[in-house]
């Protein structure tokens, strides 16, 4: 009988959630056909990525064997809809395409490759969000407008943020040490800053800086123009506002990750790129390093 019970509750919470969902209405604003899952609670617009072809070891990769762009919906707990998603992009989109949706309130989760050997290079944006389902399904049509933009202006896809990068490095780390308000590392004309943090493994085991636990910025070439590279370890409730940041700031963002497992608290890292004035690019950071240190 509780058992019985049970499956009522949940077909009674499946139902519910499949009326708040308008599928067409989901459909017209993201340009997108979708279908829903067998018990109705999962409503996926999907498009398949088919505009240029990709090979993977040298063999054109049809998109069902995993180059298929997708958004799903369902119903949320805070407000009336929930969508998560992974959008297939190549290097020159994922930056734009990513503050479409930063700029939309839709959040990005993680950014990876799937394949080696794969040409054009193919990323992987996995992006959630919650709230008004208009909203939400809206941001996913910007996100493909504007991937479409990027095609249509280059139908080839860049291979390159753009320019060399100035050689021998002669950065001044005096400059960049008063902004940070740090001592740098120095190597060959380059300088790297390290912050750390803490976290505890499954294990017991305290881990901090010396054990990877950091965020870096490492900057080359010359001080009026400069490349920073480097990584930000957040926990997961900032990554968000560390990504807005960044991009505001034109820093590209190039891979969002875990580097362990079982940690505590859990230590997200995002990889990053961006190109200016060396002590431009240094003000950026430390302004995002106060984002970050602002998120409770």
């Amino acid at each position: 009988m509780f058992s019985r019970i049970i499956l009522l509750i949940g077909l009674v919470g499946s139902a519910a959630a499949a009326v708040s969902l308008d599928s067409a209405r989901i459909e017209q604003l993201t340009g997108l056909t979708g279908a829903w899952n067998a018990p109705r609670t999962v409503f996926k617009v999907t498009a398949a990525r088919n505009d240029l072809p990709v090979t993977v070891d040298g063999w054109k990769m049809p998109p069902f064997m995993g180059l298929t762009s997708w958004a799903a919906f369902t119903a949320g707990k805070e407000s009336d809809t929930m969508v998560m998603g992974d959008l297939v992009l190549f290097e020159d989109e994922v930056n734009p395409v990513m503050s479409a949706l930063l700029d939309a309130g839709v959040g990005v989760t993680a950014l990876h490759n799937h394949f080696f050997y794969d040409e054009p290079r193919v990323y992987f944006m996995h992006i959630d969000g919650e709230g008004a389902a208009e909203k939400l399904a809206a941001a996913v049509k910007l996100a493909f407008a504007r991937q479409r933009e990027i095609r249509a202006a280059n139908p080839v896809p860049r291979h390159g943020f753009g320019g060399a990068i100035p050689g021998p490095s002669q950065i001044s780390g005096a400059a960049l040490e008063a902004v940070f308000g740090a001592k740098a590392q120095a190597k060959d004309g380059m300088v790297k800053f390290v912050i750390g943090l803490e976290t505890k493994m499954d294990c017991g085991c305290v881990v901090g800086a010396d054990m990877g636990v950091n965020t870096w910025a490492a900057f080359a070439g010359a001080d009026g123009d400069a490349v920073v590279d480097g990584d930000f370890a957040v926990h997961e409730s900032e990554l968000q506002p560390v990504l807005k940041g960044l991009r505001a700031e034109g820093i590209n963002i190039v891979a969002i990750h875990h580097h362990m497992t079982g940690e505590e608290p859990r230590i997200l890292f995002l990889h990053y790129w961006g190109r200016g004035p060396a002590a431009a690019l240094a003000g950026s950071l430390k302004k995002i390093l106060a984002v970050q240190a602002a998120v409770k």
